[in-house]
């Protein structure tokens, strides 16, 4: 059995002190910039979780990371060679996340225009000191609601899209720019069967009918239920992406739903429906 030899309490001292010196100076070496950067990353990998959590394309993001996570320990292991062919598919790998994730960091940049740079705080108009056209909420969301009632009632399938600070006009050329004043009648004649114009969806911007027959992109969620048809997909890939508000009357059913930011809120009333919209429109 090994026996350590007796040190003198003198050296026993110096030996703490250095201890404490260097656990001192590892704490000290931690910056304010390493906090906000440790802040930073976990932000935006919350964001990227935020964006691809019910798609196809979370699996291929853990496995991306796995992948990362296991160069790293390969690396501290000083493994030369497995490093270095690790280290050349990562190297290579970033050009194939951009054409894999491709739609994701398209959706990923425009929440960041619309979420955050689109805010009254860093609006173009605050800083300008320009006058910020507000949402003429009393009359638009009385229309709307006795529109949607009316057409509830007659199993008439709709989507309506209500654009809050994102710009849609992206969307909006992909159907008709019709530009009318916002009517009850107007809208349930809009999305009438037999009406030429009931195909796509309403954008209503800025008080008004914006364009009709558009084309929404369809949500790559896949934990969606069976029911859901292309209507509801497409409401909820245009609110995955903006900050719009969409209303979806099901011509099966003639249910209400309310759709923000991904998430769905089915089987409303008339006077559910005012809530949301008086929420989301009147208090913005």
């Amino acid at each position: 059995m090994l026996r350590l030899p007796n040190l003198n309490p003198k050296v026993l001292n110096k030996i703490y002190i250095t201890m404490d010196t260097s656990f001192l100076t590892l704490f000290i070496s931690i910056r304010i910039l390493d906090v906000i950067d440790i802040l930073l990353v976990a932000l935006l990998f919350y964001q990227i979780y935020m964006l691809i959590r019910g798609t196809v394309a979370i699996n291929i993001f853990v496995g991306i990371f796995l992948l990362y996570i296991f160069w790293l320990v390969v690396r501290a292991l000083n493994m030369e060679l497995l490093s270095g062919i690790l280290g050349q598919i990562i190297g290579v790998g970033v050009i194939a996340l951009i054409i894999v994730f491709q739609q994701e960091i398209r959706r990923f940049l425009l929440l960041i225009g619309s979420r955050y740079l689109a805010k009254k705080t860093f609006s173009l108009e605050r800083l300008l000191f320009l006058k910020n056209e507000k949402f003429d909420s009393e009359v638009n969301i009385e229309a709307i609601i006795r529109a949607c009632r009316n057409m509830a009632e007659g199993k008439v399938g709709a989507i309506i899209v209500i654009t809050v600070k994102s710009n849609l006009q992206l969307y909006a050329e992909t159907g008709d720019i019709i530009n009318a004043d916002t009517s009850s009648r107007l809208i349930e004649s809009i999305f009438f069967k037999n009406s030429p114009m009931h195909d796509g969806a309403m954008i209503i911007k800025d008080s008004s009918i914006y364009a009709v027959r558009c084309i929404l992109p369809l949500t790559e969620k896949t934990d969606l239920p069976a029911s859901y048809g292309l209507r509801h997909r497409a409401a909820i890939g245009i609110s995955d992406i903006t900050d719009a508000l969409v209303i979806i009357i099901s011509e099966e059913t003639g249910k209400m739903s309310f759709i923000k930011k991904g998430e769905i809120t089915e089987g409303i009333t008339s006077h559910k429906l005012r809530e949301l919209l008086e929420e989301n429109l009147i208090n913005e």
